[in-house]
């Protein structure tokens, strides 16, 4: 059993949020930082400078970082946006890796008005599965990998979980 459990039962705030996930130690070992969450959760911005710890064999960004600094932020905003009456999982990822990242890189994720509305009418009987993409930044305006987020979101019954079946 984890230290903090399931963070899930407790109402974090975004700056608190984000406070914890800069502690967490898989993204504190890869150098990823989240530099803004906004209020509604609806935009956060997370950034990883290029260091010795984070390169790859010729002197690039990880791959792995690389995907690690855009793994969970779809999913922690919209369980944040949502509330506790869905389920929200991360069911599968893309990555296309389209050029050297030999600076910092960033990424920013929003959260559109439509698909909250979207996914706010959902019935307990039905379960959604969607794509968001994210674009990882160098700072000169470079695209250095294209990341698909597969996500699937379902309102609770009667106060129970139900996890995602495989397929």
């Amino acid at each position: 059993m984890t230290v903090l459990g399931n963070l899930t039962k407790f109402r974090l705030s975004a700056p608190v949020l984000r406070l914890l996930v800069n502690w967490y130690p898989p993204l504190i070992g890869a150098g990823i930082r989240a530099t803004k969450l906004s209020r509604d959760f609806r935009y956060a911005k997370v950034a990883m400078p290029l260091k010795w710890y984070n390169r790859n064999y010729v002197g690039c960004h990880f791959g792995g970082s690389l995907y690690s600094m855009t793994d969970p932020w779809y999913m922690l905003m919209l369980l944040n946006i949502l509330g506790d009456d869905f389920v929200v999982w991360d069911k599968a990822a893309n990555i296309q890796y389209i050029s050297p990242g030999r600076q910092c890189v960033e990424a920013e994720f929003h959260v559109k008005d439509e698909l909250v509305k979207s996914l706010q009418s959902i019935k307990p009987e039905e379960r959604r599965i969607f794509d968001l993409p994210v674009d990882v930044m160098d700072q000169s305006g470079n695209i250095v990998a294209h990341v698909t987020k597969t996500l699937y979101v379902k309102r609770k019954s009667n106060g129970l979980v139900q996890l995602p079946k495989p397929d």
